[in-house]
């Protein structure tokens, strides 16, 4: 890790789609102790509080784009808190739904472009998130930040990206929800995309290994976005898009503890948690959880709870 200054910034963005409750997200992340937790492991801790935004706008239509004034607003202002955080430490966007990476990821490759070093960005979702404001079925743009930050055209009336993130510095894990013209957009772009598949065939760790080393021989910095949705909803109900057959418990870790390791994560997104839907606040609890391994905490180190053995 390149910084001891983690930043905490709120954005209860909800936005980027329908189903309301994402922005409960921040105070969740800080009620299950994150603070706290960043603390225990040696790390100064700014909390710079909630990001002021567009809240709650009545749905769109059918097949109309939702809330589209209100996700450029919440863009413009992400992306200038993320820039600004780069300089300071290492920021921790407490989402929120997914469309918060619209601005984080723009705001954190100007300031990766200011110092001359090439952006990557390990998304950790069960979709893509590569459809554009005129492709999208849905109408919600929480599916579309990839496209955005890669610099695809569709996104009029949004703040230009002043440093697009290469598509080949894009690494994909855990998809198992893709459209077609997504996967096709993957394919073409050369993007590396690890899908349920192949970490069933392959395990996790190899594939993870391959791209971090892409970005370290590349003298590169990482950013990672975690959606919930990456884990398997049997040990993280509290999201509105569950797909099953989800990353488990330790599939998770490792990833965070092989990130950890890498020494190459400079910035983070916890996006997409709904506590509206959690169950007395496991989902949260289990993000703080893996936010520890990727800030140094070893199994070794993990206090034991009811399971311990006496």
């Amino acid at each position: 890790m390149s910084a001891q200054k983690c930043i905490l910034i709120g954005a209860g963005m909800d936005c980027g789609k329908r189903r309301r409750g994402c922005l409960m997200g921040p105070d969740a992340y800080r009620a299950a102790g994150l603070g706290e937790t960043l603390r225990a492991l040696g790390w100064q801790v700014e909390d710079r509080g909630n990001l002021d935004g567009p809240q709650w706008v009545a749905d769109a239509p059918p097949g109309k784009v939702h809330a589209l004034a209100e996700c450029v607003t919440w863009t413009q202002a992400l992306a200038e808190a993320a820039k600004t955080a780069m300089g300071a430490g290492f920021p921790i966007f407490l989402g929120g739904d997914h469309a918060l990476s619209l601005g984080t990821v723009a705001g954190v490759a100007a300031h990766a472009a200011a110092t001359g070093r090439p952006l990557f960005v390990l998304w950790l979702d069960a979709h893509p998130d590569i459809n554009t404001p005129k492709t999208t079925a849905s109408g919600n743009l929480h599916g579309t930040p990839i496209a955005y930050v890669t610099g695809q055209d569709g996104f009029d009336g949004f703040p230009a990206v002043p440093a697009p993130v290469p598509p080949e510095n894009v690494c994909f894990i855990g998809l198992r929800s893709v459209d077609a013209p997504e996967r096709d957009f993957i394919t073409r772009a050369g993007m590396t995309a690890i899908d349920m598949r192949q970490i069933d065939e392959r395990g996790i760790a190899a594939p993870l290994a391959e791209f971090l080393e892409s970005v370290s021989a590349a003298g590169g910095i990482l950013h990672v976005s975690l959606d919930v949705d990456f884990l398997e909803p049997a040990i993280a109900p509290a999201v509105g898009t569950t797909v099953p057959g989800g990353a488990t418990f330790r599939e998770a870790h490792l990833v965070m503890e092989m990130l950890h390791d890498s020494g190459l994560v400079t910035s983070l997104d916890l996006v997409e948690l709904n506590p509206f839907l959690d169950e007395r606040g496991r989902t949260a609890s289990l993000m703080v959880d893996l936010v520890a391994s990727l800030f140094g905490r070893r199994v070794f180190d993990r206090p034991t709870r009811s399971h311990s053995h006496t």
